[in-house]
């Protein structure tokens, strides 16, 4: 006769057990609950903060010089009041939103932002790709939705002037 052996057994870890019929670990936990998407809060929202004041902290002379330029400009072109827009833009007008997926919200119209590399300018969201008037700039660097200058004293202001303004009515014409 042959002596039998048991198979050793396997110490589990808490919460698992071992059937009889299977003789397979389980864990008993239960799955976490799904998570509803949050949809995140816009950053870029109106706020009452000094445009005066936000310029006077800008550090570059030369940015602080050209943030007063651009001031003027889009304040006689948009015939709107500037407002600060999250903690470094200044915009000009505004309008709402609305995509088919539901996402909604407002956003400025035009504006600019003085940042240490060059001055980003808010004015191709409506603007085609090809807009003629780019190539008569003179040098920039384009974004999505913005160009970026390194100084207003190596661009046309003029041609800068009718950029801002065909974006402005691009933008009030399409949104409203």
């Amino acid at each position: 006769m042959t002596a039998r052996t048991k198979a050793p057994v396997k110490k589990l870890k808490t919460g698992a057990r071992l059937t009889a019929k299977t003789r397979t670990k389980t864990n008993t936990k239960k799955a976490p609950a799904k998570k509803t998407a949050k949809k995140a809060d816009p950053k870029t929202i109106p706020t009452a903060s000094s445009v005066a004041g936000f310029i006077k902290g800008v550090a570059n002379e030369a940015r602080r010089k050209d943030a007063k330029i651009l001031v003027a400009m889009m304040k006689k072109v948009t015939g709107e009041k500037p407002t600060m827009w999250g903690p470094s833009i200044i915009g000009f007008g505004s309008y709402h939103y609305k995509y088919e997926s539901g996402r909604e919200g407002d956003m400025l119209a035009v504006g600019f932002s003085p940042r240490a590399a060059n001055m980003a300018i808010y004015v191709l969201g409506s603007l085609p790709d090809n807009e003629p008037l780019l190539e008569k700039l003179g040098p920039y660097k384009r974004g999505k939705s913005c160009l970026y200058v390194t100084s207003l004293d190596k661009v046309d202001l003029t041609v800068l002037e009718r950029i801002v303004a065909k974006s402005y009515k691009a933008t009030k014409a399409k949104w409203g």
